[in-house]
């Protein structure tokens, strides 16, 4: 059933924002010309959120650039027309374009490091719109930078407006792209990915600045992103996306609740939440190429749960039942009767400053203080907290990665071993046996390596026994082992996904043995299908070897799904830990029911 909304010519009206009929948009690489966006239909009318859905590489970026006109060199529109308030757009000659792009249309990028000038300060490129799309000048149009940096949340905004990007936290950038992108009044807002990689109470503080402009200006927003929960809370309109089609485009109460597209109901049902734990996510393994096949994906997901199909049920409604009545969760085969791997007591890291005789007394500052924690084998503790709460630094501490950077204070064993006091042979094998999965794969593969010397460079360095023949069997093994194509490892890590890539990651952990592994956001930009594909690796890998998780996130879908236990952090301490449903279901400190509450839902 065909559900698409398709608008023509004599439906705009005034209400109807930025009306697309036909968009197609066609990007030429080596292997050829392909067609990133195929005659999409779209209509965003005012006051209203439409809300453009679905994984990385369907083309919903693309989309936004086609708009803007903002396409690489590579890309072209090869047909259809785009209308805001009644201006076609690709009819308009560059010079005119320009007055729209900031003016008419405001757009906030996925990224806002990388789109503020990191040499400017953020009032001049804050000016610089104010400038360009309204009339303000001078002394004036400071005066509404400054009102606008207080009105995204900035603190201080007339000394911060002299301040440079760099001096923000990510969630205060994300603010001052929003104030840029709603200065001159846009007509319509486009939002691409605005909260990816944000902790839940900068998520929602964005999202609420949002909808209140929103209300304020009467202003149409296309909301591009993967977050379904997101979409959930904030969208009146879903459009899902998938390889350049809209294949969905319903009222947002009616999409989530009754998806029409097998490829909606995949997309729901892999993510992940308390009523889910025990249960697969992904529906069907990865192809040879890692992507999904998704075709009769809904039978799929039916059977692969039907086996679990009565225990899960009962495990999702005794969930469900305690959570409203404030009862005991449901019973779960306890995984904490292992041995304590990792045992950390009152762990402090401080950074010192550097340089200078009067700065010898400062006692810089304190990142981490007062962490306590144990780790039993093949059990899951989630570190959560806000950004820059401490969760990276403890696990760097752990992980001897803040040598000569910071002092480290407390204790901390390992398997009964020291971790604080190891040198030489003793912290090469306590590295071997204590591995880590970063946030961000790109930045952690080395890019000039193939697969196989990445994976092999680990277990020549501290596996010292195994042969050639033997680390490249291994190599072999485990590439198989995470769901990636046998020539992977005469490959480099630029020519795969993301998800792919966050295999690699896992595999080269993997190549040492570990008996825990510290995995730090593993999840945060992934798309909703990958992310259950990962989560499912991870506990299958668990059940097989016994590993022990240190899983530090601030994503509370994963925790519930996840976790045995966790562990809050709050300015650099732990204030609250206990089972994970004792501290989901009944939180004790403020900073876990202020995490709670802003997590959005399905």
């Amino acid at each position: 059933m065909n559900t698409t909304v398709r608008p023509t010519a004599d439906r705009r009206d005034a209400a109807d924002v930025l009306s697309v009929r036909d968009l197609t948009v066609q990007v030429y690489s080596e292997a050829g010309m392909a067609e990133a966006v195929k005659a999409l239909d779209l209509c965003v009318r005012r006051g209203q959120t439409f809300a453009l859905v679905g994984e990385s590489g369907c083309g919903k970026s693309m989309t936004a650039l086609a708009l803007m006109r903002l396409l690489p060199e590579a890309g072209r529109v090869a047909g259809g027309q785009a209308w805001l308030e009644g201006l076609e757009l690709n009819a308009l000659p560059e010079s005119r374009m320009r007055t729209v792009r900031g003016g008419r249309i405001g757009m906030v990028f996925q990224e806002p490091s990388t789109s503020l000038n990191p040499v400017l300060t953020v009032g001049r490129q804050l000016l610089e719109v104010l400038r360009a799309h309204t009339d303000a000048r001078g002394a004036q149009a400071r005066e509404q930078a400054v009102r606008w940096l207080e009105r995204v949340g900035i603190p201080e905004p007339r000394r911060r407006l002299d301040d440079y990007p760099f001096q923000f936290s990510g969630g205060q950038k994300q603010r001052i792209m929003v104030a840029m992108a709603l200065a001159a009044r846009p007509a319509l807002l486009i939002a691409d990915e605005p909260t990816t990689a944000l902790d839940v109470t900068v998520q929602a503080q964005i999202l609420d600045l949002l909808a209140q402009m929103q209300r304020e200006m009467g202003m149409a927003m296309l909301l591009i992103t993967h977050d379904l929960a997101v979409v959930r809370n904030v969208a009146h309109h879903v459009a899902l996306m998938r390889h350049g089609s809209i294949v969905e485009t319903r009222e947002a109460a009616e999409f989530f609740a009754n998806p029409r597209h097998p490829y909606a109901r995949e997309l729901i049902a892999a993510m992940p939440s308390y009523a889910k734990r025990g249960r697969r996510l992904s529906a069907m393994a990865p192809d040879a190429a890692g992507a999904m096949d998704v075709k009769g994906v809904a039978d799929a997901t039916d059977a692969a749960n039907a086996a679990q199909g009565a225990q899960a049920a009962h495990t999702a409604n005794a969930a469900n039942a305690a959570n409203a009545a404030g009862a005991a969760p449901p019973d779960e085969p306890s995984r904490l009767e292992g041995d304590i791997v990792l045992r950390v007591r009152g762990l402090e890291v401080r950074y010192r400053p550097r340089g200078g005789l009067l700065r010898r007394a400062d006692p810089g500052h304190v990142a981490a203080e007062d962490v306590s924690f144990d780790l039993r084998a093949g059990e899951t503790l989630a570190l959560l907290g806000e950004s820059g709460c401490g969760k990276t630094t403890v696990a760097k501490a752990l992980l001897r990665l803040l040598d000569g950077q910071a002092q480290v204070l407390g204790q901390a064993e390992f398997q009964g071993e020291s971790l604080l006091d190891a040198r030489g042979a003793r912290l090469k094998d306590l590295r071997r046996r204590l591995q880590i999965v970063f946030q961000d794969p790109y930045a952690s593969l080395d890019p000039r390596m193939q697969v196989g010397e990445i994976l092999q460079e680990g277990m020549e360095a501290l596996r010292p026994g195994l042969s050639a023949a033997d680390r490249a069997a291994i190599a072999g093994g485990l590439l198989d082992r995470v769901g990636l194509p046998a020539d992977a490892a005469r490959r480099y890590p630029h020519e795969f996904s993301g998800g792919q890539r966050q295999r690699l990651a896992i595999a080269r952990a993997l190549a040492v043995e570990p008996r825990v592994l510290v995995c730090d956001e593993p999840t945060s930009a992934l798309d909703v299908s990958v992310q259950a594909q990962i989560l499912d690796l991870l506990q299958d890998l668990q059940k097989e070897r016994g590993i022990a998780y240190l899983f530090i996130t601030h994503n509370f879908g994963v925790v519930e799904y996840l976790a045995d236990r966790i562990a809050v952090m709050h300015a650099g301490r732990i204030v609250e830990q206990g089972d994970a449903a004792q501290v989901l279901l009944h939180p004790a400190h403020e900073s876990t029911r202020a995490l709670l509450r802003a997590v959005p839902r399905l």
